[in-house]
Protein backbone atom coordinates (compact mmCIF):
# COMPACT_ATOMS: atom_id res chain seq x y z
CA UNK A 1 0.00 0.00 0.00
CA UNK A 2 1.41 3.37 -1.00
CA UNK A 3 1.27 6.12 1.59
CA UNK A 4 0.67 9.57 0.15
CA UNK A 5 -0.24 11.73 3.15
CA UNK A 6 2.73 13.36 4.85
CA UNK A 7 2.61 13.62 8.61
CA UNK A 8 5.61 14.88 10.51
CA UNK A 9 6.06 13.46 13.99
CA UNK A 10 6.71 15.86 16.85
CA UNK A 11 10.15 14.32 17.30
CA UNK A 12 10.94 13.69 13.63
CA UNK A 13 14.70 14.08 13.18
CA UNK A 14 16.15 16.13 10.34
CA UNK A 15 19.46 14.72 9.12
CA UNK A 16 21.70 17.21 7.32
CA UNK A 17 24.25 14.99 5.64
CA UNK A 18 27.70 16.16 4.54
CA UNK A 19 26.82 19.77 3.72
CA UNK A 20 30.51 20.64 3.72
CA UNK A 21 32.62 23.30 2.06
CA UNK A 22 34.66 20.76 0.11
CA UNK A 23 31.67 20.08 -2.11
CA UNK A 24 31.93 23.62 -3.48
CA UNK A 25 35.15 22.64 -5.30
CA UNK A 26 33.87 22.17 -8.85
CA UNK A 27 37.36 21.32 -10.11
CA UNK A 28 37.35 18.28 -7.81
CA UNK A 29 33.78 17.09 -8.26
CA UNK A 30 32.66 18.30 -11.67
CA UNK A 31 29.16 19.48 -12.69
CA UNK A 32 26.37 19.32 -10.09
CA UNK A 33 22.59 19.42 -10.17
CA UNK A 34 19.95 21.27 -8.17
CA UNK A 35 21.36 24.71 -7.35
CA UNK A 36 18.44 25.21 -4.93
CA UNK A 37 19.55 22.40 -2.61
CA UNK A 38 21.24 24.61 -0.03
CA UNK A 39 18.32 27.05 0.09
CA UNK A 40 15.93 24.17 0.70
CA UNK A 41 18.17 22.63 3.36
CA UNK A 42 18.30 25.97 5.17
CA UNK A 43 14.50 26.28 5.01
CA UNK A 44 14.05 22.82 6.51
CA UNK A 45 16.56 23.53 9.27
CA UNK A 46 14.70 26.73 10.11
CA UNK A 47 11.37 24.88 10.18
CA UNK A 48 12.73 22.17 12.45
CA UNK A 49 14.15 24.86 14.76
CA UNK A 50 10.87 26.78 14.82
CA UNK A 51 8.88 23.66 15.72
CA UNK A 52 11.33 22.31 18.29
CA UNK A 53 12.23 19.14 16.40
CA UNK A 54 15.69 17.54 16.61
CA UNK A 55 18.44 18.13 14.06
CA UNK A 56 21.33 15.78 13.34
CA UNK A 57 24.39 17.10 11.52
CA UNK A 58 26.61 14.63 9.67
CA UNK A 59 30.04 15.30 8.23
CA UNK A 60 32.33 13.10 6.19
CA UNK A 61 36.00 12.70 7.11
CA UNK A 62 37.50 11.12 4.02
CA UNK A 63 40.41 8.74 4.43
CA UNK A 64 41.33 8.94 0.74
CA UNK A 65 44.58 10.82 0.00
CA UNK A 66 44.00 14.24 -1.52
CA UNK A 67 40.30 14.40 -0.70
CA UNK A 68 38.82 17.84 -0.12
CA UNK A 69 36.74 16.24 2.66
CA UNK A 70 39.72 15.00 4.68
CA UNK A 71 39.59 15.97 8.34
CA UNK A 72 42.68 18.18 8.00
CA UNK A 73 41.42 19.96 4.87
CA UNK A 74 39.45 23.24 4.98
CA UNK A 75 36.76 21.52 2.92
CA UNK A 76 35.90 19.29 5.87
CA UNK A 77 34.13 22.23 7.55
CA UNK A 78 30.36 22.54 7.41
CA UNK A 79 29.03 25.11 4.97
CA UNK A 80 28.13 28.46 6.49
CA UNK A 81 24.38 27.92 6.05
CA UNK A 82 24.63 24.91 8.40
CA UNK A 83 27.20 26.32 10.81
CA UNK A 84 25.12 29.46 11.27
CA UNK A 85 22.13 27.33 12.27
CA UNK A 86 24.02 24.89 14.43
CA UNK A 87 23.03 24.57 18.09
CA UNK A 88 24.74 22.97 21.07
CA UNK A 89 22.05 20.30 21.43
CA UNK A 90 22.43 19.10 17.82
CA UNK A 91 23.91 15.65 17.42
CA UNK A 92 27.09 15.93 15.31
CA UNK A 93 28.17 12.68 13.69
CA UNK A 94 31.51 12.15 11.97
CA UNK A 95 31.83 9.24 9.54
CA UNK A 96 34.35 7.83 7.07
CA UNK A 97 31.92 5.73 5.00
CA UNK A 98 28.64 6.43 3.21
CA UNK A 99 26.10 5.57 5.91
CA UNK A 100 25.51 7.94 8.81
CA UNK A 101 24.70 4.83 10.86
CA UNK A 102 28.40 3.91 10.74
CA UNK A 103 29.67 7.09 12.36
CA UNK A 104 30.38 8.40 15.84
CA UNK A 105 28.49 8.97 18.04
CA UNK A 106 26.16 6.08 17.26
CA UNK A 107 23.11 7.39 15.39
CA UNK A 108 20.83 4.41 16.03
CA UNK A 109 21.52 4.48 19.77
CA UNK A 110 20.80 8.22 19.90
CA UNK A 111 17.52 7.81 18.02
CA UNK A 112 16.43 4.85 20.14
CA UNK A 113 17.15 6.68 23.38
CA UNK A 114 14.80 9.45 22.25
CA UNK A 115 12.09 7.24 20.79
CA UNK A 116 12.57 8.71 17.32
CA UNK A 117 11.05 6.65 14.52
CA UNK A 118 10.91 9.14 11.65
CA UNK A 119 13.83 10.60 9.72
CA UNK A 120 13.99 13.32 7.08
CA UNK A 121 17.21 13.10 5.06
CA UNK A 122 18.81 16.03 3.26
CA UNK A 123 22.31 16.76 2.02
CA UNK A 124 25.12 15.74 -0.32
CA UNK A 125 25.50 13.54 -2.35
CA UNK A 126 22.04 12.36 -3.34
CA UNK A 127 23.13 8.99 -4.73
CA UNK A 128 25.94 8.37 -2.26
CA UNK A 129 25.65 9.18 1.44
CA UNK A 130 22.01 10.31 1.36
CA UNK A 131 20.83 7.22 -0.51
CA UNK A 132 22.99 4.83 1.51
CA UNK A 133 21.77 6.26 4.81
CA UNK A 134 18.16 6.13 3.58
CA UNK A 135 18.48 2.50 2.50
CA UNK A 136 19.92 1.50 5.86
CA UNK A 137 17.33 3.52 7.78
CA UNK A 138 14.56 1.83 5.83
CA UNK A 139 16.04 -1.59 6.58
CA UNK A 140 16.18 -0.69 10.27
CA UNK A 141 12.47 0.12 10.27
CA UNK A 142 12.48 3.91 10.35
CA UNK A 143 9.89 5.95 8.49
CA UNK A 144 12.17 7.74 6.04
CA UNK A 145 11.36 10.80 3.97
CA UNK A 146 13.77 12.24 1.41
CA UNK A 147 13.08 15.68 -0.06
CA UNK A 148 15.03 15.19 -3.27
CA UNK A 149 15.12 18.95 -3.88
CA UNK A 150 17.07 19.37 -0.62
CA UNK A 151 19.89 17.17 -1.92
CA UNK A 152 22.33 17.38 -4.79
CA UNK A 153 25.01 15.34 -6.49
CA UNK A 154 27.54 15.43 -9.33
CA UNK A 155 28.03 13.84 -12.74
CA UNK A 156 29.74 10.46 -12.38
CA UNK A 157 31.59 7.94 -14.54
CA UNK A 158 32.56 4.37 -13.77
CA UNK A 159 36.23 5.33 -13.94
CA UNK A 160 37.11 3.06 -16.86
CA UNK A 161 37.89 5.87 -19.25
CA UNK A 162 36.50 6.63 -22.74
CA UNK A 163 33.63 4.38 -23.63
CA UNK A 164 32.80 3.67 -20.01
CA UNK A 165 29.49 4.29 -18.30
CA UNK A 166 28.57 7.84 -17.38
CA UNK A 167 25.50 9.45 -15.86
CA UNK A 168 24.64 13.08 -15.24
CA UNK A 169 23.82 14.34 -11.78
CA UNK A 170 20.17 14.66 -12.76
CA UNK A 171 20.09 11.07 -13.97
CA UNK A 172 21.68 9.85 -10.76
CA UNK A 173 19.17 11.80 -8.66
CA UNK A 174 16.31 10.28 -10.64
CA UNK A 175 17.74 6.82 -10.10
CA UNK A 176 17.97 7.48 -6.37
CA UNK A 177 14.31 8.52 -6.28
CA UNK A 178 13.29 5.32 -8.06
CA UNK A 179 15.56 3.15 -5.92
CA UNK A 180 14.34 4.55 -2.63
CA UNK A 181 10.62 4.85 -3.25
CA UNK A 182 10.30 1.97 -5.68
CA UNK A 183 12.36 -0.23 -3.40
CA UNK A 184 10.33 0.68 -0.32
CA UNK A 185 13.24 2.25 1.56
CA UNK A 186 11.85 5.79 1.76
CA UNK A 187 9.22 8.19 0.49
CA UNK A 188 10.38 10.84 -1.96
CA UNK A 189 8.82 14.20 -1.12
CA UNK A 190 9.47 17.90 -1.70
CA UNK A 191 10.72 20.59 0.64
CA UNK A 192 7.43 22.47 0.22
CA UNK A 193 5.45 19.42 1.30
CA UNK A 194 7.59 18.97 4.39
CA UNK A 195 7.44 22.64 5.37
CA UNK A 196 3.66 22.56 5.15
CA UNK A 197 3.40 19.29 7.09
CA UNK A 198 5.83 20.50 9.77
CA UNK A 199 3.82 23.66 10.35
CA UNK A 200 0.56 21.71 10.40
CA UNK A 201 1.93 19.25 12.91
CA UNK A 202 3.20 22.00 15.18
CA UNK A 203 -0.25 23.64 15.37
CA UNK A 204 -2.31 20.46 15.62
Amino acid sequence: MTRTAIEIADNSALLVIDVQKGFDDASFWGPRDNPDAETNIAALMDAWRATGRPVVLVRHASVHPGSVLAADHPGHALKDLVEERRREDDLLITKTVNSAFYGAPDLAAWLTARGIGQLVLTGIQTNMCVETTARMAGNLGYDVLVPLDATHTFDLTDGTGPGGLALTAAQLAAATAVNLQGGGFARIVTTAQLLSAARAGATA
